[in-house]
Formats: structure tokens, sequence, C-alpha cells
């Protein structure tokens, strides 16, 4: 999400511009408030809004039950410039599980849905993917090295959220662009580009922002496309996440992305971030509108 008044916020300050975002005011018991930054795109960010459904479930649970998942549905584009209104459903609190339905409204509407779960922690079974074998983030370029020489792609890529250190271990698709398609994961480290708060809930929000801010790569690196260098326009339209260990935002966590499929003016998109140590601790799901004009 660009922020016209703060381009130049980078770090601590920018993360805990994120941290005030995150934190809804309560309007009502079940009923929150949320606001979006200045921002220089017609729609609110996706991650902003899956975020702080999230946040609004997440206040209406017991504290010893964190949350394992959430499904949620992008109806219609949000505007930045009003509030937002989030409306929890109380749909059941079982014995080791509570399950929440969040709708998201602007002037009257709904523009997102959200379920989530949550549950007890519980001893069980345990396995896991292998982390895939990548260079450490340290290694590697901070995005805003990365734009390349093309103005379009810079300007297109320099509006996404501040508040996330990002670091590409292939290339970005504005680098991509020029070789053609690859197949193969997309490789990404990331982490809030400063220190959060020690609340539980809050890094698994911040994780949900940034789930959405390099997932659809994976599929336009498959065509050799890129925003602001070919004429595509992209939403998003479902995400769901499983959170599957503890983990904190603030820390490197890779984000290692593929796409097993696209048809119909549509690409899906799935994820798992691991921390530093090889342990997965999140799988991602989204499936993304993606229009090229002239290919459709």
């Amino acid at each position: 999400m660009g922020d016209d008044s703060n381009d130049g916020v980078v770090g601590q300050e920018a993360v805990d511009g994120l941290v005030r975002l995150l934190d809804l005011e309560r309007i009502d018991q079940d009923i929150f408030r949320g606001l979006s930054t200045k921002s220089r795109w017609q729609r609110v960010f996706g991650g902003q809004v899956a975020g702080q459904a999230l946040v609004a479930a997440g206040r209406t649970v017991d504290s010893d039950r964190r949350v394992h998942s959430l499904h949620s549905y992008f109806v219609r584009a949000g505007d930045p410039t009003i509030p937002i209104i989030y409306k929890v459903d109380r749909v059941r609190d079982g014995r080791s599980f509570s399950t929440r339905r969040v709708l998201a409204v602007q002037d009257g509407e709904t523009i997102f849905s959200l379920s989530a779960s949550f549950q007890l922690d519980q001893d069980g079974i345990d396995h896991q993917s292998t982390m895939p074998d990548v260079p450490p983030p340290e290694s590697l370029q901070p995005l805003v090295n990365r734009y390349g020489p093309s103005p379009a792609a810079a300007e297109f890529y320099k509006t996404m959220p501040k508040p996330i250190d990002l670091r590409y271990v292939d290339d970005p698709p504005w680098q991509q662009h020029a070789q053609g398609p690859r197949e193969g994961l997309s490789r990404v480290w990331m982490r809030a580009d400063g220190a959060l708060p020690d609340d539980p809930l809050l890094h698994v929000c911040v994780l949900t922002f940034a789930s959405d801010m390099t997932l659809l790569d994976s599929v336009l690196v498959r065509h050799g496309l890129a925003p602001g260098l070919d004429d595509v326009s992209m939403a998003s339209l479902d995400h769901a996440m499983w959170f599957e260990r503890p983990f904190r935002a603030d820390e490197w966590l890779l984000y290692a992305t593929t796409s097993p499929s696209a048809s119909g003016g549509r690409g899906l998109a799935t994820g798992r971030f691991f921390k530093q140590d090889g342990t997965q601790v999140c799988s991602v799901v989204q499936e993304g509108m993606i229009r090229v004009r002239g290919r459709d």
C-alpha cells in the first residue's frame, strides 16, 4: 500500500505505523473500525483488510487460543479514504477450538469476508516439508536496490508497503521480464523492518498483511510478466493461511511460493513460510485475478 505522505518512512517508524494500522477501534462489543493510510492506490491493499479482519476476530477470543487458520474472500475493492467497519460473528466456542466469521463493510456493502479458527495449544504428530536451500537474507540486496533501470517498474514497486523488509532470492518480476518466463519457486526473505511488541496475535496479523505482497509473483514470472512493464491488472480473489508453528514476524522468514495453474483470467499461487532454522511456520494459498490486455 503506497503512502503519499510517508514514501520516505522506513524502518521502526514504518513498523510502528503498521502496528497502529492494526490497532482497531472497538465501537461495540463485536464491531470494530479500521482506517487506511493515505494511498496512491485506488483500492485498499488486500493484506491490510485481511490483517485488520483477523485482529477483529482475535479480539473476541480468549488469549490462550491461537489462530491456526483463516479463509477469506475479497468481494469488492475497498476505498482507502473511508473507514472500514468489521463485524464479528462468534460462530462457536468449543472445548479446543473457536470459530469466528468477520465481514468488512464500507458504505453498507461487504468488501471482504473472513472465517478464522483458533485452538488451544495441544500436542500431536509432527512433520513438515524441507526448506529450500537459499542464501541468508543478510547477503541479499534490499528491495530498494533492485528496482532496476525501468522507471515504470520502479514506480509500481515503490508503492509496496514500507514496514516489511523484502529480500528477493530469485529475480523479481521486473528483472525476470527481460529473460522471459521461468518455472520453479519464487523465494523472498521478509520481516517487519523493526521490533514488534510481544503479542502473538499481532505477529500473525503482520504476517497475514505481508503474505499478500509477493505471492502472485510466482504466477507472473511463469509468463515473463511484470506490472509497470506489461499492461496487466491484478487483484486478490481469495486467500487462505494455516499457521502451523510459533514465529515472530520481526525475524527473517523465507516465503517460498509457486504457481501450479493459471486459467480463465485467474492465477493460483501457493506458499510456505520458514524460519531461518528451517522450521515451517505457515502455509498459504491464493487465487488472484490476472488480466493482460491483448491476451484475454
